[in-house]
């Protein structure tokens, strides 16, 4: 079998066999092929694409070239969740300490942020002590005793996606829609869970800019999860401007805390009582998503979640006094208001530029060897569709960094629009992909 040949083939629009498919994987992890044949695949890849058999065969392959986590010693429903990442994008930190007081276990490995969107990994570090090096036993008698475990990805897990997504990075190929289901799959089967929920971010923000091409991603993830036997749904949710009002690290932590006690951002909110409702629908656990909700509205004030969290905080090792006392978090050395000019209504706060404004600030990294400041960062004031008056505080800039109040104040200012007349509210929620197709949920006028 020549790589030559296998490239040749998809150049031309064939369909790869099994065996070719999991030849190139092998291979390429073992380095006995070189980056650029590979890179060649991938670009031929890119313009003719690939069936739902050959999608099938490369996740597999994926999944097959490192370890597998085996959750069958955890006792009770094994669910997990995913996001494709937006700027201040919180949620595993409410919606985990959801799921596991509604019964759910989630052993979840998390990555560290890059580039204008923030890790879980990263915000959970705002708290003094803890712990993301845990081992197989440590994680899972956490997810035992607590319900949910979060670590960093220390096992050698899908080390073929690592290197194809290095690789795409630099060659044009990271936004082939096979190749993005097959990243996320693999990693999601690999981390050994029945059921998988994935929030698919939809906006300036997000990876995905328009609903046709991220309904077109929800549904090959969710056919590639029902061909590994797990029961996989997709809610497509808006990531036009920030989600709720924090945008950094430990910022991010302390409006987690604040929602998981029933005083959260209203768009953030909605959109973990969502998830939790379509986690609890997909595992059965309820009849229907509505059912979900209302459970989930009555748990979130019942307590439970935030006390989960706290014992999650402290089983990790963090110091959870932080959750009671969040003006424990350290505080950034500059404070930079920005206000605004004119009187009018919020038209548009651009995600993308908050994010990148945010990572200028230091709560973010342009390089995986970058350190952070878990202080930095934004937090907003306005909402899309709020009325504001001249002087009125547009948001507040975190940062250690000396002499940077102008050009941080200024590119913030390219982020907001401001309009004379009103603006409608956008819809967190914009619908839903299981194994029956697209459920637009976008309430119409």
């Amino acid at each position: 079998m020549r790589v030559y040949d296998i490239i040749t083939k998809k150049k031309l629009g064939e369909p790869l066999l099994d065996t070719e498919i999991d030849y190139v994987i092998k291979g390429y992890v073992a380095n006995e092929i070189p980056d650029y044949q590979i890179s060649a695949l991938l670009m031929a890849i890119y313009f003719n694409g690939m069936s739902m058999d050959e999608l099938i065969s490369l996740t597999k392959s994926m999944v097959e070239s490192g370890d597998q986590i085996d959750l069958s010693g955890i006792k009770g429903i094994k669910a997990d969740k995913h996001s494709t990442g937006g700027v201040g994008d919180k949620t595993s930190l409410v919606l985990l300490p959801l799921m596991a007081s509604s019964g759910l276990k989630v052993s979840k490995m998390s990555g560290r942020g890059l580039g204008h969107t923030g890790g879980t990994i990263d915000k959970l570090e705002s708290f003094p002590g803890f712990n993301i090096s845990l081992s197989s036993e440590e994680m899972f008698e956490i997810v035992d005793r607590v319900g949910f475990a979060i670590a960093g990805q220390t096992l050698n897990l899908v080390p073929a996606d690592k290197k194809l997504y290095a690789l795409r990075d630099v060659t044009a190929t990271v936004d082939s829609l096979p190749l993005i289901a097959s990243s996320i799959m693999s990693k999601k089967i690999a981390s050994g869970a029945d059921y998988i929920l994935l929030d698919v971010k939809i906006g300036k923000g997000a990876f995905m800019k328009d609903i046709d091409h991220a309904v077109e991603l929800a549904k090959v993830m969710v056919s590639i999860g029902e061909n590994f036997n797990r029961k996989t749904g997709v809610v497509l949710t808006n990531m036009e401007e920030p989600l709720g009002y924090a945008v950094g690290n430990a910022l991010e932590v302390i409006e987690a805390i604040d929602t998981l006690s029933g005083k959260g951002p209203d768009d953030f909110t909605t959109l973990c009582l969502f998830l939790n409702a379509a986690i609890l629908s997909l595992t059965g656990l309820t009849a229907s998503i509505d059912e979900g909700i209302i459970k989930t509205e009555a748990l979130l004030k019942s307590g439970v979640p935030l006390s989960k969290f706290k014992d999650f905080v402290a089983a990790q090792g963090g110091d959870a006094d932080y959750i009671d006392h969040p003006e424990r978090f350290n505080h950034a050395t500059y404070q930079y208001e920005i206000r605004s000019d004119i009187n009018g209504y919020i038209a548009e706060i651009d995600a993308e530029k908050i994010g990148i404004c945010s990572l200028m600030a230091g709560a973010g990294r342009e390089t995986k060897e970058q350190s952070i400041n878990h202080s930095a960062g934004i937090v907003l004031k306005v909402k899309v569709g709020d009325r504001i008056d001249a002087n009125d505080i547009l948001g507040t800039i975190y940062t250690g960094k000396e002499n940077m109040e102008k050009e941080l104040s200024d590119y913030f200012r390219q982020s907001i629009k401001i309009v004379t007349e009103s603006v409608p509210k956008p819809q967190v929620i914009i619908g839903i992909v299981d194994k029956n197709g697209f459920k637009d949920l976008r309430k119409k006028g």
